[in-house]
């Protein structure tokens, strides 16, 4: 792809709601694989894809083939085979984000390893797209519980996965068990022979898209990453910037809203900062970069659109604080840095769940992202106080001090104070509102620590899944009535509160829009409190899970940035709709006003 894409998603042809749902989730023009994939599965083409992951691809097939559904039918149009079960969750929660503008769409992603009564009741909510593993779909093949009479379109994701983990007979048998006036789709990185013989058997006449790996990366680009919570993501970012000497700085996010958000609230922790966005007019945009290359603008937060051909020399970082869609758009990115020789530093902050893109990003670069190490609070310190003593030294060497040598004098005369102590009060309201000692918060250093959340992390979840595949999804299958019954026993049985609060942290009770008639477990639940919130577990509390909602005990006094994201957090196919049962109201994020019966 050029640097100037002239292709938008508004040319393809998708449906409004589906538009819709693209813009929101911070898309502006198609990937490759996206402007190529979309327009022929529109038609009701066949089509063979090679494509890395990372490329874009779940949205290249998820968006057209939404577009075609008819809600109106009640049994599955869809079928997506994904090899492992992360994959099939996380394909899913792609599907849930592009339907979001769909009323009454559903989604239903099965997997080994799952209680499958949980599964069985699912099946009865009218589901469009199922997604799962060979191994479980065949198991409900056989047991009767999925039909595929009135299938649509079959996609295999990731066909040379499915065959490295032994699952391409599968694959084949749930092939016959679809009508034969079905659209096929199949998306592999490689084409070893079981693979293309599939695609002769099974696809008629399909298009071919092949995309290149042609990303690369320069040398002078220093490439980092930070794994953590998404709400610790605006301090780490403020750390960056106290700690590494900058000229100028780009930092990337998905969403026009983000670029204005983000950049409030850089600039009321003191930075210059401004948004550029695709809403912003020509020429102010070009007055935004002028000010940038002049130095009188040190920050920019911007999507990928408008920094796409930039050039300016002072741009030493590139902070990508929104993962990239795809692996071009990162090259894309971090080559705004490092141009025409120069050095520059890549910053990638990746989510709890983000290994998968960041292994996409180092094989398509060729070149191995590194962990962040961020100085502790005591550093920031440190620094700020080193700072602070260097300005007064240069205002006193550099600046004619006589009228106020005089008023201090006289100060100290009226007022009995020493020239320490009014030097002391000085120093108090030049940084009042940016104190020099690091504020001792609720987030301690460690959450800071690529050592703790880095590839350890990842290299365990590898290990997990690697001992998934050796095991098979066929052995858990013995194992599911033993879960049914275990898991029915264990919902009866009430939750003992947790009383490892060592920290006597007050607590306020929350409900929760989700049960276990969605098939909730505590497991899904507290993951997500953990995994989006950033809460350790002793805080997570008195969990009750109820057929249709959920209640639990967390910390009092919540920030608002955590309890949205909480509040539109996914589990279970349904939104947490977080509600503090204590003020019997709804928090609102949007600037809507709340309607009333009158």
């Amino acid at each position: 792809m050029s640097e100037q894409t002239a292709i938008k998603f508004s040319d393809l042809n998708l449906s409004k709601p589906i538009l819709q749902a693209v813009e929101d989730s911070g898309y502006e023009v198609p990937s490759p694989i996206q402007a190529e994939s979309i327009p022929p599965l529109l038609d009701g083409r066949d089509l063979l894809g090679q494509a890395q992951t990372g490329t874009g691809k779940t949205a290249a097939f998820a968006l057209p083939l939404l577009s075609n559904l008819d809600l109106s039918k009640k049994t599955p149009q869809v079928l997506v085979l994904a090899p492992t079960r992360e994959l099939a969750i996380q394909v899913a929660e792609a599907w849930q984000t592009y339907a979001r503008h769909l009323k009454g769409f559903h989604v239903l992603p099965i997997y080994g390893g799952q209680n499958i009564g949980i599964q069985l009741r699912q099946m009865r909510r009218d589901v469009h797209v199922v997604v799962g593993t060979p191994g479980r779909i065949m198991d409900h093949l056989r047991r009767g519980t999925l039909k595929l009479g009135d299938l649509k379109t079959v996609v295999l994701d990731e066909a040379d996965e499915m065959l490295r983990m032994g699952f391409i007979d599968d694959v084949e048998t749930i092939l016959k068990e679809t009508p034969n006036e079905r659209q096929v789709v199949l998306f592999s990185a490689t084409m070893p022979a079981p693979i293309k013989r599939i695609t002769s058997r099974y696809l008629t006449d399909p298009v071919e898209i092949k995309i290149k790996n042609k990303t690369s990366t320069v040398s002078t680009i220093k490439q980092l990453y930070w794994k953590g919570k998404t709400f610790h993501k605006l301090d780490v970012l403020t750390r960056i910037l106290e700690a590494d000497e900058f000229g100028a700085v780009i930092v990337f996010v998905r969403t026009k809203s983000m670029t204005v958000e983000l950049s409030e609230k850089l600039e009321a922790r003191g930075y210059a900062t401004t948004p550029l966005n695709g809403d912003i007019k020509q020429d102010l945009r070009e007055k935004t970069i002028n000010r940038l290359k002049k130095g009188s603008l040190d920050i920019i937060v911007a999507t990928d659109v408008v920094a796409r051909g930039l050039d300016v020399k002072r741009i030493t970082h590139v902070i990508n604080y929104d993962m990239p869609h795809d692996t071009e758009s990162y090259v894309h990115r971090i080559g705004r840095t490092g141009r025409a020789g120069r050095e520059g530093t890549a910053i990638l902050f990746i989510p709890p769940r983000g290994d998968r893109m960041l292994q996409s990003i180092e094989r398509s670069t060729g070149q191995k992202i590194e962990p962040l190490k961020l100085p502790s609070s005591q550093d920031i310190t440190d620094s700020r106080i080193a700072r602070f003593k260097e300005n007064i030294v240069n205002a006193a060497n550099n600046n004619k001090l006589d009228f106020f040598e005089t008023l201090i004098t006289e100060l100290t005369e009226e007022s009995e104070l020493s020239p320490t102590q009014i030097a002391a009060a000085l120093s108090y309201l030049v940084q009042r509102d940016r104190p020099l000692v690091e504020k001792k918060g609720a987030i301690p250093d460690f959450a800071f620590s690529s050592k703790n959340e880095g590839r350890n992390e990842g290299r365990r979840d590898r290990d997990r899944q690697r001992n998934d595949r050796k095991r098979g999804e066929r052995k858990e299958r013995n194992f599911d009535d033993r879960n049914d019954r275990k898991n029915q026993d264990s919902r009866k049985r009430k939750p003992k509160k947790n009383t490892g609060n060592k920290d006597d942290v007050p607590m306020t009770s929350y409900r929760l829009e989700v049960g276990s008639e969605h098939g909730a477990e505590a497991k899904h639940i507290v993951g997500a409190l953990i995994n989006e919130a950033g809460l350790e577990s002793q805080y997570i509390q008195n969990l009750k899970i109820d057929a249709m909602h959920s209640t639990v005990s967390l910390p009092d006094g919540m920030p608002k940035d955590i309890y949205k994201i909480l509040h539109k957090t996914w589990v279970s196919g349904q939104q947490l709709k977080l509600r503090d049962l204590s003020r019997n109201e709804d928090r609102k994020f949007n600037n809507k006003k709340p309607k009333t019966n009158k």
